[in-house]
């Protein structure tokens, strides 16, 4: 009997070492099924197509005449050609290129445009402060059309300076012959500009006789300094010329120096102001013109309620 027991304890030994070598027989097997599930994942990724049409972005677009052909071209892409970033970055330069090119044109053009303006124009110089611009190009109505005529305040001089365009060259040639003639109390010099005029903006122009009138009080000062306040400004027109009844500064990041319309309640306060050119006022001289823009009020915006 006791043999008989030894040998069932012994088969029931055999009968446990059997189910644990099946429990350990299952779990390598599971675990080689996570180790074969990583690794063929691991193969899958690998011999993914990195130009296939799913990894392409959305505003690409490929050429689809190839696809009539063979469907499978499409994700052949030649290796000498670029990636679909750089195809993208190189269509944007050659965009960019072609603005540059016609920015180029547009600037020889303008250049074009300005030196035909120059060869229309004269510098005249010497002029009487009690001239006006119509005045003046009056004078030389009789060489040809005059198509603008700007008075300048002369910051070196108690006479004023002053561009006369005409509509074409033979009126500029002919303006030249009027050099030495009496306009007012001095003799006029009359040379070939090495400027052009800078057109005014036509929406900035009178619109109306009132307008015109604001004109004759209004002048255009410049460089002027950009720590100087507008109340500054008021007061030195006030104190050297007269009652000031409306006044804009204006200036930017771009340039050092701001500008001002300054309009005052008499016409003769601005043919004073036309004297201040060349007056220092902050840390700058500055230079005053008549205005050919009146200073409009603001349009004050209707709030929202």
């Amino acid at each position: 009997m006791a043999a008989v027991a030894d040998k069932s304890g012994e088969a029931a030994a055999a009968a446990a070492a059997a189910n644990n070598n099946n429990n350990l027989v299952v779990e390598k097997a599971k675990s080689e099924s996570k180790e074969f599930n990583v690794q063929k994942l691991v193969d899958m990724f690998t011999k993914l197509n990195p130009l296939a049409k799913e990894f392409f972005p959305s505003s690409y677009h490929h050429n689809q005449t190839n696809n009539n052909n063979n469907n499978n071209n499409f994700n052949q892409v030649p290796i000498n050609k670029q990636s679909v970033g750089n195809e993208n970055f190189s269509n944007r330069r050659r965009r960019n290129n072609y603005n540059q090119g016609r920015r180029r044109l547009n600037g020889r053009a303008f250049r074009a445009q300005r030196e035909d303006s120059i060869r229309r124009t004269v510098y005249v110089s010497d002029i009487d402060q009690t001239i006006t611009e119509e005045r003046l190009a009056g004078l030389f109505s009789n060489c040809g059309q005059v198509v603008d005529c700007r008075v300048c305040g002369d910051p070196h001089s108690v006479l004023r300076f002053a561009f006369v365009e005409f509509a074409d060259e033979e009126g500029a040639r002919a303006a030249l012959n009027l050099g030495g003639t009496m306009l007012g109390f001095y003799p006029v010099k009359v040379l070939p500009s090495k400027t052009a005029i800078l057109p005014v903006n036509p929406t900035f122009l009178p619109r109306s006789e009132d307008e015109r009138e604001m004109c004759t009080r209004t002048v255009y000062c410049t460089n002027i300094d950009k720590k100087v306040s507008q109340a500054e400004v008021k007061n030195f027109f006030e104190s050297a010329c007269g009652e000031v009844t409306r006044l804009r500064l204006l200036g930017d990041h771009v340039h050092s120096t701001r500008i001002a319309f300054v309009e005052f309640a008499m016409a003769e306060s601005a043919i004073i102001a036309l004297n201040c050119s060349g007056m220092v006022l902050g840390t700058q001289p500055i230079r005053v013109s008549p205005s050919k823009t009146p200073v409009r009020p603001r349009v004050t915006r209707p709030t929202l309620h």
